[in-house]
């Protein structure tokens, strides 16, 4: 390949031990975790421990010949900052790492001051996770803005989940009215599966808005690989907003336990129904711009036993 891979949308964390909307998730073994009442298979088998850690991580990427991956952060995963921060230190050139807050009550602009100050460079929200029992938070409450507003001041870029469809649009749109030069990478393609999902792409129509694709696969995961349907939908999207908006994302690990780390973007290479110059844009030149990604390195193809 002529260029870099890098993974838009990852994530890592050596336990699971939390809750969400009052309901357990624990790492168990052999790759299980109980999450929110059922046992799932949350990593591959062979990962026994249930420890989702960088070195793994950085295993398969360079078997995949990915670069560099971005690490976001979800509510169901457990607060990770303390081990991202070791993360981000031990491998600079490797990992883009997000922080993240306690959005789910107040308190959480002290906390991104101080996430930021430590020197984390992007803030995490899992948005779809903010409709609570007790009531909905608001992306455009006053403390989200004040936040923003500080993020926008210091460069930092806002990653973000959104709920399905055009639920949570109007509140983006009201932040980036008021923060046009806030950095905002929106993930899952969308909730690309689901209706109204042209209306998160179209946030992108704005300068500093990017759209990434992490959970394409499981979003498309009935149909499976090749993926024909995701790959309309990066058609699709394109059309809309451009390919130089639009970033790869695995959402590895989970999306492994179903499909291999490689097979998260071999589709991409493998289609006809893009360009070599759609595919160098959205699995990373787009990404390597948005992030600001030096020192990137290339690594060698190995062949299997199999070939």
């Amino acid at each position: 390949m002529d260029f870099n891979i890098i993974d838009a949308h990852s994530h890592l964390w050596l336990r699971q031990n939390t809750e969400v909307n009052g309901l357990p998730i624990r790492t168990l073994t052999n790759g299980r975790s109980l999450f929110m009442g059922e046992e799932r298979q949350m990593v591959p088998p062979f990962m026994i421990d249930g420890r989702n850690s960088a070195e793994v991580f950085l295993s398969n990427m360079d078997y995949a010949q990915v670069s560099a991956a971005v690490v976001t952060q979800e509510f169901i995963d457990g607060i990770q900052n303390e081990y991202l921060a070791k993360v981000a230190h031990k491998y600079p050139d490797r990992f883009f790492v997000c922080g993240m807050c306690e959005f789910r009550k107040p308190g959480y602009l002290q906390q991104a001051k101080e996430l930021i100050s430590s020197g984390f460079k992007a803030i995490k929200i899992p948005a779809h996770r903010l409709f609570l029992k007790e009531g909905r938070v608001m992306l455009n409450c006053d403390e989200m803005m004040e936040m923003f507003h500080y993020m926008e001041d210091k460069n930092i870029i806002l990653s973000i989940d959104l709920a399905d469809g055009n639920t949570q649009v109007q509140e983006m749109k009201e932040i980036i009215q008021e923060c046009p030069q806030l950095k905002i990478a929106i993930g899952h393609f969308g909730m690309v599966t689901t209706p109204h999902w042209q209306e998160q792409i179209e946030l992108a129509r704005h300068t500093h808005v990017m759209i990434e694709s992490g959970g394409i696969t499981w979003l498309f995961n009935s149909e499976f690989y090749p993926f024909a349907g995701a790959v309309k939908a990066i058609k699709e999207a394109a059309d809309l907003v451009g390919m130089d908006k639009l970033m790869w994302g695995s959402d590895y690990p989970r999306t492994i336990t179903a499909i291999t780390y490689k097979m998260s973007y071999d589709f991409i290479l493998k289609t006809t129904e893009m360009t070599q110059e759609e595919k160098a844009l959205f699995l990373g030149k787009n990404a390597e711009r948005f992030y600001g990604f030096k020192n990137l390195i290339s690594l060698p193809y190995i062949k299997n036993m199999s070939e």
